[in-house]
């Protein structure tokens, strides 16, 4: 019969800090998928877990200790009996004491069975008794970086997990800073599987482009000849450069919207770029020094605002 402390190679009084540590350990050097030529290791894997799960457990822990359970979490005996008929058997008294009811020539093992319903594993009252699942392992968590770009346009982005595997990451559609994604089964190797793996986005900021909900702003600077005259100008967007028409008599703040270039939200529909115009004055120009000091413009810019 397995002893689970020997199984994990942990003392008698180890803490859970202990037990997990030591399947931790065992769990990475035996898993199957490291022993796939190697059915000694896959089935030491399946002892590791089943002592894992029992230790772990208090009230199961507390029952083998007294004796009541084996390695397996089975009942070693009903109403307090350890062992079978033809060879004596013994009631557990206080502090561990054994009483010799003697050899009675019965055989307790067919009675036992025939109460529990086979093997001992159901309840003498009727029912099969119900374990807890065994626990999964633990999630892992991880923190991936997306440029801006990549974010807006979904781009898929690889990740190295902690086994060494790398996956392919498809963006999900609302895609934010502090978005999170669940890996089902790629966390760590636990009794009951393995736990996930928790994946946090975070979008570098960009040197140009901001994020407003799902739209994408950008100051875009225009010179003072495209703004008077209006002109065709190459954008940049997320998806590539775009041409762009100004138009005639442009001012600075003037915003012009290009449709379908912004983020992708969550109901499939994309937002917008909103480009704002801002008139870039040349520095050190004499002509266009020379031209506004004898220009005198009859309209007052700020005229709405009352001065």
């Amino acid at each position: 019969m397995i002893d689970p402390y020997q199984a994990l190679g942990v003392a008698k009084g180890a803490s859970d800090k202990e037990i997990k540590s030591a399947y931790r350990k065992l769990a990475k050097e035996l898993h199957p998928d490291r022993n796939k030529d190697n059915p000694a290791a896959t089935e030491r894997f399946s002892d590791v877990t089943k002592a894992y799960d029992l230790l772990l457990d208090k009230e199961k822990r507390a029952q083998f200790d007294r004796g009541e359970i084996d390695g397996q979490g089975n009942p070693t005996g009903p109403f307090g009996f350890d062992g079978g008929g033809g060879g004596g058997s013994y009631h557990r008294g206080p502090a561990g004491q054994q009483t010799d009811f003697g050899n009675t020539g019965a055989d307790f093992g067919d009675i036992f069975e025939g109460l529990f319903g086979g093997g001992g594993s159901g309840s003498p009252f009727g029912g099969r008794q119900r374990s807890t699942p065994p626990p999964k392992g633990a999630n892992v968590t991880y923190r991936l970086k997306v440029e801006f770009t990549a974010a807006a346009t979904l781009q898929k982005q690889r990740i190295t997990l902690e086994d060494g595997k790398t996956i392919d990451l498809s963006l999900p559609k609302g895609v934010e800073e502090g978005t999170q994604m669940r890996l089902s089964g790629k966390g760590r190797p636990g009794p009951g599987g393995n736990g996930d793996a928790i994946v946090t986005i975070h979008i570098n900021p960009h040197p140009f482009y901001k994020r407003d909900g799902d739209n994408i702003t950008l100051e875009l600077p225009i010179s003072l000849k495209e703004a008077v005259e209006g002109a065709k100008i190459k954008v940049p967007t997320v998806d590539g450069p775009v041409m762009l028409s100004i138009p005639a008599g442009s001012d600075s703040g003037k915003t012009l919207r290009l449709k379908n270039k912004g983020f992708h939200g969550k109901s499939g529909v994309r937002g917008n770029q909103l480009v704002t115009l801002m008139i870039a004055l040349p520095k050190n120009d004499e002509k266009l020094t020379e031209f506004v000091k004898d220009w005198n413009p009859k309209d007052n810019p700020r005229a709405s605002m009352g001065v």
